[in-house]
């Protein structure tokens, strides 16, 4: 599989992603994540945080519903996971700036004391 290393990676960009081997109940398959790690973050560190993008999903409260390259379907926020970025195989776009806000409020408000 390609590895994206040399590109710049900015919070929002959605990104073809291979989250195997995992285990239990997570997330699993090469599979749209969208970053949501900060670009200072992204700027120095080989990881990055990702949320799983899923076209099969119920809506539970903290999934945020999301239309991306003409499907529907939900950010899965809570299978985040920190990748290196050899997981990411391929840059596949942005999401629009609404679900990003969208999403970044749903983070604040699950970590939220």
């Amino acid at each position: 599989m390609a590895v994206v290393s040399t590109r710049r990676v900015r919070r929002g960009d959605v990104f073809l992603v291979d989250l195997d081997p995992t285990r239990g109940t997570e997330i699993q398959k090469t599979r749209p994540c969208v970053v949501v790690s900060p670009d200072e973050l992204n700027l120095h560190l080989r990881t990055v945080i990702v949320a799983p993008l899923t076209s099969v999903s119920h809506p539970f409260p903290f999934r945020v519903p999301c239309r991306f390259q003409s499907k529907s379907g939900h950010i899965v926020t809570d299978q985040l996971r920190t990748v290196d970025r050899q997981r990411l195989v391929r840059p596949l776009g942005r999401l629009p700036a609404p679900t990003l806000a969208r999403l970044l409020g749903v983070l604040q408000e699950m970590f939220a004391p």
